[in-house]
């Protein structure tokens, strides 16, 4: 039995639409033209379906050379070409098969993602920042510098740094001698430039580039010039290794570093993703413990006690504070204490950590050893910031 209907033909030669009536039976299809003309006649099994707008049955011949194609838009008609026996082959459709291979294919390249980025990116930054030179890591220092006194700074901007007063140049003094001798021993290759700043939380930070932060808090909380400098040696460590410029470059990707390296810090959008990275994101267990290891041999280096900067962990491990970083991180500061004694040990003998004697008024000690500082420039370096966080509370 045939069937008929009305269609558009396309000659595949041209552009030109021609209104045909289409005669299906079961071996062909004929395309005639209004005046009865033969347009084209294509065999049953060389007919397939192609993507067309939603209404539209489109077809043609799979192996033809001429691209010639038959819109029917009649629905009783495109109804008896998809009851045909086999139904139509559709010319770029998906089969069940090539879809379970493309899910499969997009989940691995989703893990393949992941594993870069777990394993590869890490590896990649850990090779290419040794390459940063250091000018351009001075550079991005300074950027971040400006970020993070933003943060920072509370209150008066002239009153961020302390040690700047009359009576608080003794210990500005007395700071600087410390690092200085701490600068000479670890030997970097650019210089360091420390400050302590008015912040409450019982921590130091340290900038790209070589900026040292220590916090006021801190300053309070140490019984001892070798536990200050146990911490100030500990971000040495972060400087030396080039700890901020790795974590910067891994957080914010590679396409961060190429532009660093061609000095491109527009915006300030860097210097904010380096800033909220360094400042606020901890370091992995790895990187603090090879900081906790470079600091202590810096200590011992100078002839003191390493376990000092374990004390100082033990003693403020949990300190409240958005900005408790350093004392807070991976690994825990039991863990990180004994590690350090284990440098220790591997050193040299020390003697013993003497007990620390009390203020006037027997909350704490501004007294050190003899080494680093005399008495007198460690309890000018405990005020150097004034204020009520110069002395410690009771019971701490």
């Amino acid at each position: 039995m045939m069937t008929s209907g009305p269609a558009t033909f396309f000659d595949g030669v041209t552009s030109a639409r021609q209104q045909a009536t289409v005669d299906l039976d079961p071996a062909a299809v004929r395309v005639l033209a209004p005046s009865g003309a033969l347009l084209a006649e294509w065999p049953q099994a060389e007919l397939a379906a192609f993507s067309a707008p939603e209404g539209v049955l489109r077809l043609g011949r799979v192996k033809s050379p001429m691209p010639a194609r038959l819109e029917i838009r009649d629905a009783a008609l495109a109804a008896a070409f998809a009851a045909r026996p086999g139904g139509l082959p559709q010319v770029g459709a998906i089969g069940v098969g090539t879809r379970i291979k493309v899910v499969g294919w997009s989940l691995a390249a989703v893990a393949s993602a992941v594993l870069v980025a777990i394993f590869g990116v890490p590896a990649i930054v850990a090779r290419v920042t040794p390459l940063v030179p250091i000018r351009i890591e001075q550079r991005l220092g300074a950027s971040v510098d400006v970020q993070v006194r933003g943060l920072l700074v509370r209150g008066r901007v002239d009153q961020f740094e302390c040690g700047s007063a009359p009576d608080a140049r003794d210990g500005r003094a007395a700071f600087q001698k410390l690092v200085h001798k701490l600068e000479v021993a670890a030997a970097l290759p650019l210089p360091l430039h420390a400050d302590v700043v008015r912040r409450s939380e019982a921590n130091a930070i340290a900038l790209p580039g070589g900026r040292v932060y220590v916090f006021q808090g801190l300053i309070a909380k140490a019984n001892s010039a070798d536990e200050l400098a146990g911490v100030i040696a500990h971000e040495i460590g972060h400087v030396a290794h080039r700890d901020g410029v790795r974590a910067v470059v891994q957080a914010a990707g590679l396409s961060f570093l190429f532009g660093m390296l061609i000095g491109d810090f527009s915006g300030g959008g860097a210097a904010i993703i380096a800033m909220r990275t360094v400042v606020q994101s901890a370091y992995s267990r790895e990187t603090e413990a090879a900081a906790d290891a470079y600091g202590a041999n810096l200590i011992a280096q100078l002839g003191r006690d390493p376990r000092a900067l374990g004390a100082i962990l033990l003693r403020i491990a949990g300190t409240p504070g958005p900005m408790a970083k350093i004392l807070l991180d991976h690994p825990e500061a039991r863990e990180r204490a004994a590690a350090i004694d284990a440098i220790a040990a591997a050193t040299r003998p020390h003697r013993p950590l003497p007990p620390p004697a009390p203020f006037a008024d027997g909350t704490g000690s501004p007294t050190a050893p003899p080494g680093l500082l005399d008495a007198a420039e460690w309890a000018a370096l405990k005020r150097i910031c004034g204020g009520p966080a110069a002395k410690r509370p009771p019971g701490k």
